[in-house]
């Protein structure tokens, strides 16, 4: 399973969704997501995926993709210190 895929199907679960609720382009407002949640999705992901997630990368993202493209730049061993920053702007993660 992809990592798009698997933070898809954590965020579901976590927040005991239906599935098909929660696409890539959803947003943690979109999907009620709020500080608790978040904190327990990331420590289901960090599971998940052995890693561990920067809490100032953490605390910033605020959609599914931005979750996804920082795992991915994670998992591909790529510096990911500039996500605070595009987080915090509310772009899309800068692209590999």
């Amino acid at each position: 399973m992809d990592v798009e895929s698997k933070v898809i199907e954590i965020v579901t679960r976590e927040q005991h969704l239906p599935p098909g609720t929660v696409k890539r382009n959803s947003t943690f407002t979109e999907l009620g997501i709020d500080s608790l949640d978040g904190v327990n999705i990331l420590f289901a992901l960090e599971e998940e995926f052995k890693i561990d997630i920067p809490d100032a990368v953490a605390q910033n993202m605020k959609s599914v993709a931005q979750v996804v493209d920082g795992l991915t730049r994670v998992l591909e061993g790529k510096d990911i210190s500039d996500l605070v920053a595009i987080a915090k702007s509310g772009s899309p993660a800068a692209s590999h």
